[in-house]
């Protein structure tokens, strides 16, 4: 099974440590957090597809072509939203190919990502206290996702969505959106996705961490 890692952004928000190390490189508890995610990847994952741009380089060179014994690919970025990076990868897929998306500047329990993979299509998800920042999920009694709305003005629930998901290649047949600002949001491909295949909410693990700023790493140091 292949997963898709996205490791493209500039990491503003921990700037100043993302000046001169891209976001997945920066290290906790002695390894970077692409260590910790590769470490962690279920078993079934053999191989993965690295979206690079920002100090892409450096990633090239600590991960090579084989990392943490998995086949290692790489395609490039956009400055211009996660989705086209994403897309970049389609031709790695074979038609209706499952395959799992891991964003690489993020924290994510072994358990987290093996229940993800337990069902057909899911994607991560948690609690948060502010979601007009993320992507916000709408979900049924039975955890069945019922719709995604990036960064609402009036959230429906204060159910984030992670970034971690489970998927098919049939999510390359969606057309991009583009938002106001210029750039194109995966989130609003997988809407659509969502819609026509269904998702499984899965509720991230206890104590679930997030990599945003640079308190981060000193609280990931102290208590991961």
């Amino acid at each position: 099974m292949k997963v898709i890692i996205t490791a493209a952004g500039e990491g503003v928000r921990m700037r100043p440590l993302t000046l001169t190390t891209p976001k997945p490189l920066l290290k906790y508890r002695g390894k970077t957090n692409l260590d910790h995610l590769f470490e962690r990847l279920p078993k079934e994952i053999d191989e993965a597809i690295i979206v690079v741009k920002y100090l892409g380089d450096q990633i090239k060179q600590y991960c090579g072509h084989k990392f943490h014994g998995r086949k290692i690919s790489y395609v490039d970025g956009s400055e211009k939203g996660n989705a086209v990076g994403i897309f970049a990868a389609k031709d790695f897929f074979k038609p209706q190919e499952r395959f799992a998306i891991a964003y690489g500047d993020e924290v994510f329990a072994g358990d987290e990502m093996t229940r993800c993979l337990a069902n057909k299509y899911s994607w991560l998800c948690y609690h948060v206290p502010d979601p007009t920042k993320t992507g916000v999920l709408t979900i049924a009694h039975d955890w069945k996702i019922l719709e995604v709305i990036e960064k609402p003005s009036q959230p429906k629930s204060n159910l984030a969505a992670d970034g971690f998901m489970v998927v098919s290649a049939d999510i390359f047949k969606y057309d991009l959106i583009k938002h106001a600002n210029g750039e194109y949001y995966f989130s609003d491909v997988v809407g659509k996705f969502l819609k026509d295949y269904g998702m499984t909410a899965v509720m991230a693990s206890p104590g679930h961490t997030q990599l945003t700023t640079p308190n981060d790493i000193d609280f990931l140091d102290s208590s991961y």
